[in-house]
């Protein structure tokens, strides 16, 4: 049956003006019409005083590190419990509007399946499976007193993935094709050290240029690409000439380093969200306490370098990076962006910019005729009141792939 979205403040994802009172026709799983009415038999959902927005997407998650990460670190969760607190996670990310995420790093395949044949509710998901780390390097989970091997006591086929392990040319490569072999559509790489680490400096890098080549290679084959973990400029400067398409958090990026990735057009995703939550509430996460001095001012370098980014022209979106146990601020991301970017640019950052970021523009990102209809309403107005985004309580209805997902309209 198509569905008639009526009476809303329209806001498209793309940076245009609102249009009051718009309509959205949606038939099937798709976006057939705007500003029209629909056929007979079309069923009216009305929306008058809301706001339509093109469904959220957050393109930093870690959907399967949805445990407290000390009791998974020890061992002391089933399997059960492990699975249960990811699909969870799910259903909150889109109670939450946002109705496409980018895992990068930490699910297998199994989730994506589980997911796609409706079997648990949740986002659509574009996953990197397990993320490739340098022995000792971010990513590489659990004690330094047992054998590197043993992160994979923490991994579930099927369900978890945790960082692979891989030292030179050749582990790079047989990593890579792994992940592909795990579901992945693009590959994840730390090239520096990380602020949940535990055997690294923020200031290290990690992995040779011609170890993340192997890496870029590997993703060109299979007509994908390589995002990176940096939390310094040297670690960039070495991804970037190795080829990547994309960089994480980007803490410290300067004029010299933004200018490079613009000219290479590579992109950066920010993740100011999680620096945020851990200054605020650094006991909720599980985390060893040696990790709290590490997130010192990774905020402030993060937003220099969306700031630095932007101003050289390089495309910025938005990832939240939540991990743990209560992953349900992810629109804190845009609240924060907003306040230094302006809201409607934080609004396009999580939508049509992420998109082309994850290469499935085509697909999601926007309210466009021949879009997926992937879409949800607020009830307040986004562009004045962003931090409103913080609260997922206000996004009222989601509709995914043309289906009414969550509706709590009064």
């Amino acid at each position: 049956m198509a569905l008639l979205l009526t009476g809303a403040t329209v806001v498209d994802g793309l940076g245009n003006d609102p249009v009051p009172r718009g309509s959205v026709l949606v038939e099937g799983d798709r976006i057939t019409g705007i500003g029209v009415d629909g056929p007979v038999g079309t069923e009216t959902v009305d929306l008058d005083g809301l706001t339509l927005l093109p469904g959220l997407i957050d393109a930093h998650v870690h959907i399967g590190h949805s445990s407290e990460m000390r009791a998974v670190l020890n061992l002391e969760l089933s399997v059960a419990e492990r699975a249960a607190d990811i699909f969870r996670t799910l259903r909150e990310t889109l109670d939450a509007g946002f109705t496409a995420v980018r895992d990068c790093g930490g699910i297998d395949h199994g989730v994506l399946r589980t997911v796609a044949r409706g079997l648990v509710p949740g986002p659509r998901i574009w996953a990197s499976a397990s993320p490739l780390v340098q022995c000792g390097g971010h990513g590489h989970l659990g004690s330094p007193f047992a054998p590197p091997d043993d992160t994979f006591h923490f991994r579930v086929r099927g369900l978890t993935a945790v960082g692979r392990i891989s030292d030179g040319n050749d582990e790079v490569r047989k990593a890579a094709r792994e992940c592909f072999r795990q579901g992945a559509s693009f590959l994840k790489m730390a090239v520096t050290g990380g602020v949940v680490s535990i055997a690294d400096s923020l200031d290290d890098t990690q992995f040779t240029v011609e170890e993340i080549a192997t890496a870029v290679a590997e993703a060109h084959a299979r007509h994908t690409y390589v995002t990176v973990h940096a939390h310094n400029v040297a670690g960039i400067h070495n991804a970037v000439t190795a080829g990547v398409e994309c960089v994480e958090h980007g803490t410290g990026i300067d004029e010299e380093t933004a200018a490079m990735m613009a000219a290479r057009g590579v992109s950066l995703v920010p993740t100011l969200a999680i620096a945020k939550v851990l200054e605020e509430n650094f006991d909720q996460h599980g985390l060893p306490p040696q990790i709290r001095e590490r997130v010192g001012d990774t905020l402030q370098g993060m937003t220099d370098g969306l700031l630095a980014a932007r101003e050289a022209g390089v495309l910025v979106g938005s990832g939240s990076d939540l991990i743990g146990p209560r992953q349900d601020r992810r629109g804190l991301e845009i609240a924060l962006k907003a306040k230094i970017i302006g809201a409607h640019e934080a609004i396009v950052s999580a939508t049509s910019v992420n998109a082309r970021i994850m290469r499935v523009a085509d697909r999601i990102g926007s309210v466009e005729t021949g879009k997926l209809a992937d879409l949800i309403a607020v009830d307040f107005d986004p562009l004045t009141e962003p931090e409103l985004f913080d609260d997922p309580t206000r996004v009222v209805l989601v509709v995914k792939g043309g289906r009414i997902v969550k509706d709590t309209r009064k």
